[in-house]
Parts: C-alpha cells; sequence; structure tokens
C-alpha cells in the first residue's frame, strides 16, 4: 500500500485504487490516460489501456491494487518505459504518453505500445513481489523473460529474441521460448513472478 501526503497538490492515479483517505480530498476521472483528447485517440489506436484519476487536496490518500508490491521510482527528467498493469500513481507534474516496443509487447500479450512517464518526480509501479532492479552496462547485456519485465530507464536498445528449437516443438524445451535483450547503459525493473505470455505458452 502507498500512502500519499497532499497539501494542495494534486496526484494522477490508477482508476479505483484508492484505498482510504482523511482530510478533504477531490477525484476526477482523466481523459487518454490522463493526457485528454489527443491521448485518448493516440491510446485507442495503439491499444494501450490505461485509465487515471486525478486526485487532489490536503490530508493522506492510500492507493493498492490487489495486494501487489508498491516500487518508487524516482524520476530527474529522464523517461520511465512501464507496462499500464504496473503504473499504480505518479505526480502530475509527470508527463505520461506511449512508445512503440515492437515484438516485445506482442510476446507479452499487451500490444505493440507500452507506457512512458518522463520528467522530475516520483512514480509508483506494481509488481507481483518486490521488483528487482537490474543494472545493463555497455558489453553486459541483459536477458529478461517478457512475463518478469516490469519497467526500466536509461538509453537502451531492446531486441526481441526467440529459443525455439526442435526440442521446443516436441515439448522438450526449457519453456523458456521467448526474452528481452537489453543493451546498453540503464536500469531494468523485473518482478519475482511471470505473467501468463504468448511465449509462455509456447
Amino acid at each position: 500500500m502507498l500512502a500519499v501526503d497532499m497539501a494542495g497538490d494534486a496526484v494522477k492515479a490508477r482508476n479505483g485504487s484508492m484505498v482510504a483517505y482523511d482530510g478533504r480530498m477531490s477525484f476526477k476521472k482523466m481523459t487518454g490516460g490522463g493526457e485528454g483528447l489527443r491521448g485518448m485517440v493516440t491510446r485507442r489506436i495503439t491499444g494501450e489501456q490505461m485509465e487515471v484519476m486525478e486526485v487532489a487536496g490536503h490530508g493522506t490518500c492510500w492507493f493498492a491494487d490487489r495486494a501487489s508490491e508498491v516500487n518508487l521510482v524516482r524520476l530527474n527528467g529522464e523517461k520511465l518505459f512501464v507496462e499500464a498493469s504496473n503504473l499504480l500513481c505518479a505526480e502530475a507534474s509527470l508527463r505520461t504518453g506511449t512508445s512503440f516496443t515492437g515484438l516485445r509487447g506482442a510476446s507479452q500479450g499487451n500490444g505493440l505500445f507500452t507506457t512512458t512517464v518522463e520528467g522530475h518526480g516520483q512514480a509508483a509501479l506494481l509488481s507481483d513481489g518486490p521488483a528487482v532492479v537490474l543494472r545493463v552496462t555497455h558489453g553486459m547485456p541483459l536477458q529478461v523473460d517478457p512475463g518478469a519485465y516490469v519497467a526500466h530507464t536509461g538509453d537502451l536498445r531492446q531486441q526481441f529474441q526467440t529459443g525455439i528449437s526442435w526440442r521446443t516443438a516436441v515439448g522438450e524445451g526449457s519453456g523458456e521460448s521467448f526474452q528481452i535483450r537489453f543493451e546498453g547503459e540503464g536500469l531494468v525493473y523485473v518482478q519475482p513472478s511471470e505473467r501468463n505470455t504468448i511465449g509462455g505458452q509456447l
């Protein structure tokens, strides 16, 4: 559970994630994932769904989603790439948008686009168990199971890899048919659990 203290300011949060509050709060549904009409059109075209509300006022508001672990990420001008289903809330000063992910998103069953969060402030990410932050450096690429991926920041290139072979076809493979390969400099957030993905079903 995440407790947010507010003194007249606001946060953007996933619809329905408020579990309690004290003081005086207002709740307003935001269109297009908090990006207005343009964001609504973009998200409908891309298929990246994110329903957001603005919470403002004085007091403390508590947010949660199905007892998932909450991980705080502080952004200092960089861009965070995160699945919409893993974003709990963000400071109102942070800008959200969508970004093309290619086959990585398709392997997760989440479409070809993902949500971006950018600016200065904190964002709260959800994970199934405490997320682990893995560093990627030049010459030390990282392979991640699509079902365990939560988010990433930094100057990272993504490549979709498949490990399908004749062993996979006859049922003797490891079950890890697809991976995301990250190269460059940055951080990758991974959860200690795997969502059901297209790759995991092969």
